[in-house]
């Protein structure tokens, strides 16, 4: 476990705590830090795409063959699959930044990346999180190599957000055994899953996980499904008809299947976030190239300022994404990190960092998920015509993107949880949010300072804590209108959505800064880093400034919401930007580099 306890001496922030305590470069990890050994690791994936995947996309969008399953014993047999869980079950773990790594270089291979998140996250992690000393050894070994294959059966016709609203049932029989009856839809990989991990009510109330092997008696599959994209991934309905099942193979605790259910859901989706991240790079190299080639009257439309506009906005958000998703990645693995060095077990430590972290995880499902879709329709875009052609790989692309902002919890539904679970926290004294947002509401009321911030990125340094006061304004406003009966949240999704957007910017900006003071004290270059970073906080202001306002005008009113939006026009101030000639500098070096470069 030497992987685990590196580096456990920093103090780090608790989760949804950078809305109100600062954080500073050095206490972060940015990805122009990995070693020697994440690079060939790296690398090592790379080569795993393009010896395996690429050259096999349409086998794998038609599913001949078998050939999805057959690719995960290979990458099985190369340590892709196990890297998260410990020796003894067959594993071979890393730490969490170079599973992040993994997860990223994954993520360019199309659909199969959806094989594989389904196959070592929702599908391995409930056995090694909530699984029996029995159930780890039966199961993870095979799993780990890639000779077995699971499936996670959630979602059912009639419940899919609300899964808890499930049909299905496993009724109790007089010789120790379950009965399971009902109905599973949109499952990945069960076309070739081995064993499936199902969720039933005991007695018809008791939400309860089970393990059910494919070969019991009683389980059926339906056809596959014909989706939009990730045609490459197996989806199937799945079918029991009183399915006999050992009570042995109950995953968990009886009546207990919601903490199997949703906490593997949090790491679930900051993986998914990382996957998106790894598919943008290999669409805006694809974008660079095809504008680097093609030629419109007689020169490269890269060379059209149009053309540049979408290049460097594409490399824009990818590295605010970035930025933010490693950043995250060392904040879970410092906290595992201390779990266990406090004597938690390896896979409680690995669930409680998730746990922890549950708030940030959400966001990055949605910032990832909706920056991979941006960067996958400007590729389109790019192409043209071409684009439309399944004959280029920006067709694929786009269709595949697509499920990523409904797969791990709709991104409306992670949006209400950033928000909802902030709020728990905060009312189980976990963060101080009374505190810091009554101290905005003084300020309101006094006389405007003209005090900046000198030195290297001082107007970002100002904008930030701004932004972050503007949160606490807002959030604030808001829990103190329902506190009043004014208003229910609840029934008022649209606020907020506004709110979580605000906090989904203010932690964005607040990585990207990180990443850069903290490239300055590595001593890597932040001139072209710096002009991003600029034109990212020049559109966030914007962004919190009108995410705040109608936030605020769908609840206030009168001298009070006079006062707030005063108090918005205050903290949204930030120097003139010349985005054009910024985003026009930032696409000379994808253009120079024939390539993401960043």
């Amino acid at each position: 476990m030497s992987q685990l306890t590196e580096d456990k001496k920093v103090e780090v922030l608790r989760g949804a705590e950078f809305l109100i305590r600062d954080s500073e470069a050095h206490n972060t990890f940015i990805p122009e830090e990995v070693n020697e050994e994440q690079m060939m690791i790296r690398q090592m994936v790379r080569d795993f795409c393009e010896v395996h995947i690429y050259p096999n996309y349409k086998k794998i969008e038609k599913q001949e063959d078998n050939i999805s399953k057959k690719l995960l014993g290979i990458a099985g047999e190369q340590g892709l699959l196990s890297s998260h869980i410990p020796e003894e079950y067959g594993g071979m773990p890393l730490e969490t930044n170079t599973n992040t790594i993994i997860t990223e270089e994954i993520g360019r291979s199309g659909s199969f990346s959806v094989s594989v998140a389904a196959h070592t996250g929702i599908g391995m992690l409930p056995i090694f999180y909530f699984g029996n000393e029995e159930q780890k050894r039966k199961y993870l070994p095979g799993l780990c190599s890639g000779q077995i294959v699971v499936s996670y059966c959630l979602t059912e016709p009639g419940s899919g957000s609300d899964a808890l609203a499930a049909k299905t049932k496993a009724m109790p029989t007089a010789d120790g055994h379950y009965l399971i009856s009902g109905q599973k839809m949109w499952i990945t990989n069960a076309g070739f899953a081995d064993v499936f991990i199902v969720f039933a009510k005991v007695d018809g109330d008791k939400f309860t996980a089970f393990l059910v092997e494919r070969e019991r008696e009683g389980l059926s599959l339906g056809a596959e499904e014909d989706k939009m994209g990730i045609k490459g991934s197996s989806t199937r309905q799945v079918f029991f008809e009183n399915v006999k099942v050992p009570a042995e193979n109950i995953l968990g605790e009886i009546g207990k299947g919601h903490l199997v259910a949703f906490n593997v859901l949090n790491i679930g989706r900051f993986k998914l976030g990382v996957m998106a991240l790894g598919g943008a790079k290999y669409n805006a190299q694809t974008a660079i190239k095809y504008a680097n080639e093609r030629q419109q009257f007689g020169v490269p439309i890269s060379s059209f300022g149009a053309m540049q506009y979408k290049l460097a906005e594409q490399a824009i958000r990818i590295f605010a994404s970035e930025s933010a998703l490693y950043r995250t990645s060392w904040l879970l693995q410092r906290k595992a990190t201390a779990m266990y060095e406090a004597g938690t077990s390896y896979a409680e430590a690995k669930l409680e960092a998730a746990e922890e972290y549950a708030v940030e995880c959400a966001m990055l499902k949605v910032i990832g998920s909706e920056m991979l879709d941006y960067v996958v329709d400007e590729t389109v875009q790019i192409h043209g015509g071409n684009g439309f052609s399944e004959e280029f790989t920006a067709a694929r692309s786009y269709r595949d993107a697509r499920i990523n902002r409904i797969f791990e919890g709709t991104n409306e539904i992670n949006r209400l949880l950033a928000f909802s679970m902030t709020m728990r926290r905060a009312m189980k004294g976990e963060i101080d949010l009374t505190g810091p947002a009554w101290e905005v509401q003084k300020e309101l009321a006094a006389m405007p300072s003209n005090t900046k911030t000198e030195g290297n990125w001082g107007a970002e340094i100002d904008a930030l804590k701004n932004l972050k006061k503007i949160g606490l304004m807002v959030a604030g406003a808001a829990v103190k209108y329902q506190i009043d009966g004014a208003i229910d949240l609840k029934k008022e999704q649209e606020i907020v959505i506004n709110i979580a957007d605000i906090m989904m910017d203010i932690y964005t900006a607040e990585c990207l800064l990180l990443r850069i003071q903290k490239m300055e004290i590595i001593g890597k270059n932040t001139e072209t880093a710096t002009l991003m970073m600029k034109v990212f906080y020049n559109d966030a202001v914007a962004r919190v400034s009108k995410n705040a306002a109608d936030a605020l005008s769908s609840f206030a009113e009168g001298d009070a919401l006079r006062m707030m939006l005063n108090g918005v026009k205050r903290f949204t101030k930030y120097e003139t930007v010349n985005v054009k000639n910024a985003r026009r500098a930032i696409a000379q070096k994808l253009i120079d580099a024939n390539g993401y470069c960043f």
